[in-house]
């Protein structure tokens, strides 16, 4: 507030002046903020929510700060970005994955060592090597030390496919896919009789009793891995499509290996 102003506050409140709030005055009525003006603004943005405000001001013929005053104060309206989410799931997936959840919460309640028991897996794409960051590479140096110099190398061009299985106690087998091989049904189940055996080696205590968790691939779900896994008596986990909570590997282990983190499972 300038030294002008504050003297003539002091005077009218000298004068009596209790309130500091101004006083109503006449002025110019308004003839954009109209009813009209209000309720074709609401059709236009029930009509397409993607207009923009001058878009808007176009079309009603009034300026664009009463456009956005209308939206703001009389509609109560703000404009947002959509949420990204991995997919969008149809009303049957949906229903799928409340009664998959729903099963796996009572069989938790009833079991509650069932966790402990399931072997997660699923395959991706990883980079053959990732270059050390610059804080990775800090060292505790006194004052006197020189800095030391660390050679620019880029990001490796080259992806290798990893399949990896893990549980609550970390890996339990991973396997890197040679270069130019498909992973089908007969490579997948493969993988999987080498799983079977590495399982009775590292984990002794559920080797009768393990779930396996994996995705709906269509080398997953071929028939011939489900006859391989019953006849073996591995029980397989139901997993909805694009269910995040029931997709570790994608949403936890994959991820973190993708950016580069130090936590690494390897």
């Amino acid at each position: 507030m300038s030294r002008a102003q504050a003297f003539r506050w002091h005077k009218m409140f000298s004068e009596g002046r209790t309130i500091v709030e101004d006083e109503e005055r006449s002025g110019r009525p308004s003839t954009t903020r109209t009813s009209d003006n209000t309720a074709r603004v609401r059709e236009l943005v029930r009509s397409d929510r993607r207009l923009a405000v001058s878009m808007i001001a176009d079309e009603v013929n009034v300026n664009r700060e009463a456009v956005r005053r209308i939206l703001t104060e009389e509609l109560g309206m703000r404009k947002i970005c959509a949420k990204m989410v991995p997919r969008n799931l149809t009303e049957q997936r949906r229903d799928a994955r409340v009664r998959v959840c729903a099963e796996l919460l009572e069989q938790v309640e009833d079991d509650p060592e069932l966790m402990e028991r399931v072997i997660t897996g699923d395959k991706s794409w990883l980079f053959q090597y990732d270059p050390e960051t610059k804080r990775q590479s800090m060292e505790w140096r006194s004052k006197e030390s020189p800095r030391p110099k660390k050679a620019r190398m880029s990001k490796s061009k080259l992806k290798c496919m990893l399949v990896c299985f893990f549980d609550s106690m970390g890996t339990v087998h991973k396997k890197w896919v040679p270069a130019g091989q498909i992973v089908n049904q007969f490579y997948y189940k493969d993988i999987l009789q080498r799983l079977r055996k590495r399982v009775m080696r590292v984990r002794p205590n559920i080797v009768t009793n393990w779930i396996l968790l994996h995705d709906n691939a269509p080398a997953q779900a071929a028939f011939s891995v489900a006859q391989f896994l019953t006849s073996k008596g591995i029980t397989v986990m139901p997993q909805p499509p694009y269910a995040p909570d029931l997709a570790p590997c994608d949403f936890f282990l994959f991820q973190k290996n993708k950016i580069g983190s130090e936590m690494t499972p390897f």
